[in-house]
């Protein structure tokens, strides 16, 4: 069983297409369906799930769909967080969440539930929102070089723990798998330095429609490859 799970919510707009709906339809279908794996999540003993949320690049769409988005979690977080709560699920935001284009709303919303949360041990979850991996690496090397510049880190100590230690979650450990739905195959900018040895499982399934038993069967994908993490092959029995 992959102790952390990390999931690109693809689809939400196709599927609000395919029957004659606003894209927003699709982002408020996504919920339930979220709402769902977080049930799966707990069920198969899964430590951590990462889930993209808002990306750094979203912020180019339509401005009513951007604006829907931030209502939208100001009102998913007020709503769903003591049921988290009760689940003895904790909340995590990871992201640039300096951005002034943020409503104060929603990073109010994400601070309680971080607080409210805090001592949940049943599942880590991990909201990526306005979350861009590449800004999330360029962030730790300026860290990195203010220090080296203040005299407080000596350039020939820095190595890949020392990027890791200055990510924006560095107790977060790196996803045993990716899934990414809507049969699109590709990164998105998504957890670059963390997925370096991840499992890739893509499926056809639209978000909305992603449930319990899809992730079950991703996982189930994910539990019958080979994970060598670069190492060679099993040697031939001489």
């Amino acid at each position: 069983m992959p102790r952390h799970v990390a999931i690109i919510m693809d689809g939400n707009g196709r599927w609000a297409n395919a029957r004659g709906l606003h894209r927003t339809a699709g982002h408020a279908r996504g919920e339930p369906a979220l709402f769902d794996v977080v049930h799966g999540a707990l069920e198969l003993g899964i430590g951590w799930l990462t889930v993209y949320t808002f990306s750094t690049e979203n912020w180019g769409r339509d401005p009513d769909e951007v604006a829907f988005l931030m209502e939208f979690n100001v009102d998913l977080l007020e709503r769903r967080r003591d049921e988290l709560d009760e689940l003895g699920v904790r909340v995590i935001f990871i992201g640039d969440h300096d951005d002034e284009r943020i409503p104060p709303a929603v990073l109010d919303r994400m601070r309680i539930a971080e607080e409210q949360t805090a001592g949940n041990t049943n599942l880590n979850m991990v909201y990526a929102f306005n979350y861009g991996a590449r800004t999330e690496i360029a962030a730790a090397a300026k860290r990195i070089a203010a220090e080296v510049a203040a005299g407080t880190l000596d350039p020939v100590d820095v190595d890949e723990d020392t990027v890791a230690d200055r990510l924006y979650l560095p107790e977060m450990p790196d996803p045993d798998v990716l899934i990414r739905t809507s049969g699109e195959q590709r990164i998105s900018n998504y957890l670059l330095w963390q997925i370096a040895y991840s499992e890739l499982v893509f499926t056809p399934v639209l978000w909305p429609d992603f449930d319990r038993r899809e992730l079950a069967r991703c996982i189930a994908e994910y539990q019958s490859r080979d994970r060598r993490f670069g190492g060679a092959i099993d040697a031939v029995d001489e």
